[in-house]
């Protein structure tokens, strides 16, 4: 948004937005539950989330899905009629994601791609169209949650090959997907040096962007093929700081 604003791009549009972001994650996050639940109860790791344990319905989550897909709707009526058309695809791919697993263990990517489609819409959000910087950003977000979707799928592999589900380190093993996820990172970082090119940031900008390569290497120090004991860390706390940072770098950039 404040890319394609070049600043502040106004309250409604930061409202309308969030609401698509809070309807979208919502119900991506609402059907994966109900998709993976008979999975999350044989699954040690998450046979404690409330679907398994009885807590909640299936019927239950399925309604909640179906008003934060309605939430997302409303949001992109609300922000442009481009938003308004790409939304029903958004919708697919935020509902389908959920069952590649299940068929590809290219699924790290399309999480990723469906992710990106959040980067894309903020730029559409403000300006109703496409453009590189757009573009580049999906890119970016595609191959930077795919990298670190490859780490966390590295701690279910014995299970995903007990019960047919697909992901890089069931079909290639875990030091395979280590190196593939190293790869992806490098290649975030490339499409992110590419935008402060693309956009002059300035010198604030590669500050940050110096900051979370150092962050990128950092995640990938913690876990080995050996040990991958201290996987949450990487995968909860750098990620976490890595966006934040990219964020305070760029807007940093706009106003400095």
């Amino acid at each position: 948004m404040v890319l394609a604003a070049g600043g502040w791009p106004g309250w409604r549009v930061v409202f309308w937005v969030t609401a698509a972001m809070a309807g979208a994650r919502t119900t991506a996050m609402s059907v994966n539950r109900v998709v993976d639940r008979a999975i999350d109860a044989q699954n040690p790791r998450t046979s404690n989330r409330h679907l398994p344990r009885g807590i909640i319905r299936p019927s239950e989550m399925l309604m909640l899905a179906a008003v934060s897909m309605m939430v997302l709707l409303v949001a992109a009526w609300q922000l442009n009629p481009l938003c308004l058309a790409l939304a029903p695809l958004a919708c697919l791919f935020l509902t389908g994601y959920s069952y590649t697993k299940y068929l590809t263990w290219t699924s790290h990517w399309i999480l990723g791609f469906t992710d990106g489609i959040a980067a894309a819409g903020g730029w559409i959000a403000v300006t109703g169209s496409f453009a590189a910087p757009a573009l580049l950003l999906w890119a970016a977000v595609t191959v930077w949650i795919a990298g670190f979707d490859l780490l966390y799928a590295c701690q279910d592999v014995d299970f995903d090959r007990a019960y047919g589900l697909h992901s890089v380190p069931e079909r290639f093993g875990v030091p395979a997907a280590l190196a593939v996820a190293r790869a992806n990172h490098a290649l975030t970082a490339a499409g992110l040096a590419a935008l402060g090119l693309m956009i002059p940031l300035g010198l604030l900008y590669w500050i940050g962007w110096f900051a979370v390569v150092g962050l990128l290497v950092y995640e990938h120090s913690l876990v080995s093929a050996g040990d991958l004991s201290r996987l949450n860390v990487a995968f909860f706390n750098v990620n976490g700081y890595i966006a934040v940072i990219m964020l305070a770098a760029v807007v940093s950039g706009l106003w400095r």
